[in-house]
């Protein structure tokens, strides 16, 4: 499998994500997914990801307020070919001082059972001014190796990059939602901007937590009283058809399912899409998606299908692009 590069992490092209493992406390799998999955349930779907050479994981302190770290932290204890992305979410240091950023580190460090994280990131654009600079202190602690932001805009990422450039550093990823339905970071230039700073792109919800993965329709929506069924009721379901439609046929040309022909769209952009898992079967998808060439002129029919559905979807924590 070709792989992207962030000096000398190896990246594959596609990252698991485990947004939904866990459950309770803040943005759980339960409240945002629908799902109760602990590590009994997920420690097969991390199995069967190693074996197939996707090794690297993202996570964040605040899934289920630190389950999702506990999880994964339990099933790569005692392996070193793991790459571990996790967050520094800055909601949840409100009055714990200057020195929050670090303690938060400590505490995901513990949870993961590591001495030393891959990727770490600022979660979003809150109190930037405050937390930007505090990436030169984590990166010369050596308790991470790199260094990111998610959910900040050009601007935003340009103003953390210089940041770090001027204390000898650099920026080394990105990480924003990006899908057929929601083009932001192609549209406003990261993507280019990333591109000549050699700054990797990671693209979270490029399925759209489910919507985009043809199981859901009208007649089969997702599941009630969660985000994602709130953000994709039946009548949205139904303008998407026509996408739908258009992924099968591509799916057909290239043996391959709707949810793989949506990576592999995302992949073609130049991104490294974050997948998440919650059974053997869907890292099977996430691999085989990796494999899809797919041919500018069909990622132009997707872009142009997409569009014409009508639906966006931008999620309520993201700031504005």
């Amino acid at each position: 499998m070709k792989k992207t590069k962030i000096q000398e992490i190896e990246i594959p092209k596609v990252a698991l994500g485990t947004w939904s493992w866990g459950f309770g406390g803040i943005a759980g799998g339960d409240s945002i997914f629908g799902n109760k999955l602990g590590k009994d349930e997920l420690k097969p779907v991390f199995d069967r990801a190693m074996d197939l050479g996707l090794k690297l994981w993202d996570t964040a302190t605040v899934y289920a307020s630190g389950q999702s770290e506990t999880i994964l932290g339990e099933f790569v204890k005692d392996r070193r070919d793991a790459i571990i992305s996790t967050k520094f979410t800055p909601e949840l240091a409100e009055g714990r001082g200057d020195n929050a950023i670090f303690e938060f580190l400590d505490e995901s460090l513990e949870r993961l059972n590591k001495k030393v994280i891959d990727i770490y990131w600022i979660h979003n654009t809150k109190d930037m001014e405050e937390w930007a600079p505090k990436l030169v202190d984590v990166l010369k602690s050596g308790k991470v190796k790199k260094v990111g932001v998610s959910n900040h805009n050009l601007e935003q990422i340009k103003y953390v990059n210089n940041l770090l450039k001027e204390a000898g550093f650099q920026l080394h990823a990105i990480q924003n939602h990006f899908s057929l339905l929601y083009k932001t970071i192609e549209t406003t230039g990261i993507l280019d901007y990333c591109k000549e700073n050699n700054i990797a792109v990671f693209s979270y919800m490029v399925l759209e937590q489910g919507a985009l993965s043809g199981k859901y329709t009208k007649e089969n929506p997702l599941p009630a009283g969660t985000r994602r069924g709130e953000a994709f009721p039946p009548e949205t379901l139904a303008k998407l058809e026509p996408l739908f439609y258009e992924m099968k046929i591509l799916g057909g040309k290239y043996s391959a399912t709707i949810p793989e022909i949506a990576t592999a769209w995302a992949i073609s952009k130049g991104t490294i899409p974050i997948i998440g898992v919650t059974k053997p079967n869907q890292v099977d998808d996430a691999k085989r998606a990796a494999s899809v060439e797919l041919s500018d002129e069909d990622v132009e029919l997707m872009d142009r299908v997409a569009i014409s559905t009508g639906v966006t979807v931008k999620g309520e924590w993201e700031s504005s692009m």
